[in-house]
């Protein structure tokens, strides 16, 4: 037995096996009491109540959705505005803060002093507070017969935000969609396994090449989409009280898409300005010795040596945007977590829903961080990063 207990080995195994046991039963004791629990409430587990009938409306869906309709058509529409939402605003935050990050260490003290003033006004105040002057301030609109179309067609009221749009089937916009992610992830690939050290001038056709078949079946998903006999463009217009044709865009969902990106921006300029501090100032100077002008020299050297740079804190700041995206609950806008809650207020089932909630988040933050670490993997410099 002395024997057995000085067996380093055995000893760490024994010690994991009980460690491993000890959560295990920790676990199925939470299950057995919260299934006792259940049971003294008359309440039933199980994911059953996903295929019976909401009863309630949902503001705004890309999908098909009545008050017919069952849980789970419920979350998924949910779902599908959550991922909207950051679909629109991690590209909006992203190219405001670049723009603000290149202002803050551009050498011109106006623009320093403007992109100052942004970042500290925007990133001190909270995020909460800011939806809220948003959606105000979007509901003092006027109303939509005051409103004025501006730029051919937009119509900004307190109902919402009108703009042109196609006249063509959902299907062929998802299709089109998936051609632009098709496109740009095999752009990413080749870049890595041929682009890379390839002749430039071979390159760049190669890239014509693809750019041009992309455009080309994205137009030819759209003209095979469209609407028998309507025009392929749908411009709003006054009908009464409100705007027909085009689409809208909610007040909640504006609201949202504002607040989100101009909060999530001061963060991200000041990840960008980190970025472009970090490169050597000779590289810049290599760059005037070589005749090249200031733009040339940001978007050609600064520009790809800062988002090398500032990419993996990028990563984490997007994963931190799109859970942001769940504040839409205090204006009523149907995201993924307003969904979540609505569900659990009218059906009970408070474990199972948070477990989908949760899961939907994992796989969502996952799948994004994971994307952007291969992009990475593409484009770091090799060895230290520090080291340019």
């Amino acid at each position: 037995m002395t024997d057995l207990l000085k067996n380093r080995r055995l000893r760490d195994n024994v010690l994991q096996l009980v460690f491993v046991g000890g959560i295990a039963l920790m676990l199925a004791t939470f299950a057995v009491t919260g299934k006792t629990n259940l049971d003294a409430q008359g309440l039933t587990s199980g994911f059953g109540f996903l295929e019976k009938t909401t009863g309630w409306r949902i503001g705004f869906s890309l999908i098909e959705y009545d008050t017919s309709s069952p849980y789970w058509l419920a979350i998924v529409v949910g779902l599908l505005n959550s991922l909207l939402l950051g679909a629109i605003c991690l590209p909006m935050a992203t190219l405001i803060g670049v723009t603000v990050g290149v202002m803050r260490t551009s050498g011109n003290g106006m623009a320093e002093l403007v992109g100052t003033l942004y970042v500290e006004a925007f990133r001190n105040v909270p995020l909460i507070l800011q939806l809220l002057f948003w959606y105000a301030l979007l509901l003092s609109l006027p109303n939509p017969r005051d409103a004025e179309p501006i730029l051919g067609g937009i119509v900004m009221s307190g109902r919402g935000f009108y703009f042109p749009a196609l006249n063509v089937l959902g299907s062929s916009v998802v299709v089109s969609l998936f051609v632009v992610l098709g496109g740009a992830s095999l752009a990413l690939w080749l870049q890595a396994v041929r682009w890379r050290d390839a002749d430039p001038a071979s390159a760049r056709r190669e890239r014509r090449v693809l750019g041009g078949l992309m455009v080309a079946l994205v137009v030819l998903a759209m003209w095979l989409g469209r609407l028998p006999e309507t025009g392929l463009v749908s411009l709003p217009e006054l009908r009464g009280l409100n705007y027909q044709g085009g689409v809208r865009v909610a007040p909640e969902l504006m609201a949202c898409i504002i607040a989100i990106s101009v909060y999530g921006a001061s963060y991200i300029a000041e990840i960008m300005r980190a970025g472009f501090n970090a490169i050597p100032k000779g590289q810049g100077e290599a760059g005037h010795a070589l005749g090249l002008t200031r733009w040339q020299i940001l978007s050609r050297i600064r520009l790809p040596l800062a988002i090398r740079i500032v990419m993996p804190t990028m990563i984490n700041q997007y994963v931190w945007l799109f859970k942001a995206t769940t504040i839409g609950i205090a204006i009523g806008f149907a995201d993924f977590f307003m969904v979540i809650s609505t569900s659990i207020v009218q059906s009970g089932q408070t474990l199972e829903l948070i477990g989908i909630l949760m899961a939907g988040f994992l796989i969502i933050n996952y799948s994004l961080a994971w994307v952007l670490n291969r992009v990475n993997d593409a484009i770091r410099l090799r060895g230290s990063q520090l080291r340019i």
